[in-house]
């Protein structure tokens, strides 16, 4: 799969502090062959990346050689930006590191009360978790260092508060649990009926006209995306790579 790299010129260059110059092929070479070919469709076809597809093993199905594995990093922008999409395994892998918290939903106003940093406890379950992230815009709290079970609909209180004062309860900053889950599976953002990504009133709710968009799903659709990619007909990719191949020769 070297071959890509047989043609580009070399030049010298000077690694770190060294003395010394070496020899080396100049990678950031650019020719203009492929942003022509990216303007005239009789040039290419589309093709699906399947699960767990490699460029190498997706070049010999198309072409019957690995060579040309290169080539759908050359005519695709995204998988060039942002790399060949993950299989199904990875993606989830993925998704759970990135995402690896807790998150509580509340109704209740988030934006001067329960920051960053300070520890919770639920008054009902006794369950306590340190703050992470705030989503205040979701009405969403984000936490890691989970003891306990917490339960749906009790109150929470931090820990810097006095719950009880003569053994009734006294507690000025608050809110009510929601629901609780995997981050991973919590909300990113709504959509609506277009699919566009929209507020609301956290206090309220989404309701039930908005569809919730989870990390895991924006993720999927990310992936997704990268798996559609152009790719030159067979009838034309040994004449690419020529002109290719030539235009760096004469660069």
């Amino acid at each position: 799969m070297s071959t890509y790299f047989n043609n580009f010129p070399r030049t010298l260059y000077r690694f770190g502090d060294e003395d010394t110059t070496n020899t080396v092929q100049d990678i950031s070479t650019y020719v203009e062959i492929f942003d022509a070919i990216k303007d005239n469709a009789s040039a290419y076809t589309y093709y699906h990346i399947q699960d767990r597809e490699r460029p190498d093993q997706t070049s010999f199905k198309l072409y019957g050689t690995v060579d040309y594995y290169w080539t759908f990093f050359a005519l695709n922008d995204n998988i060039r930006e942002q790399g060949w999409p993950l299989s199904n395994r990875e993606l989830y892998n993925k998704t759970l590191k990135d995402f690896p918290n807790t998150t509580i939903t509340t109704r209740n106003l988030l934006a001067s009360v329960f920051k960053v940093g300070e520890t919770i406890q639920g008054l009902s379950s006794g369950a306590t978790a340190t703050v992470n992230h705030r989503h205040i815009d979701l009405g969403q709290l984000v936490i890691n260092n989970v003891s306990g079970t917490f339960k749906t609909g009790e109150t929470l209180v931090t820990t810097s508060e006095t719950p009880f004062i003569d053994g009734v309860p006294f507690i000025s900053k608050n809110i009510v649990l929601n629901s609780i889950g995997d981050e991973y599976l919590s909300a990113h953002h709504y959509e609506n009926v277009d699919g566009i990504h929209v507020d609301f009133d956290p206090t309220v709710g989404p309701g039930a006209t908005l569809t919730e968009i989870t990390h895991l799903d924006r993720y999927i659709r990310v992936n997704d995306k990268l798996k559609e990619i152009r790719v030159l007909k067979a009838n034309v990719i040994t004449q690419v790579y020529d002109a290719f191949n030539d235009a760096l020769r004469n660069s």
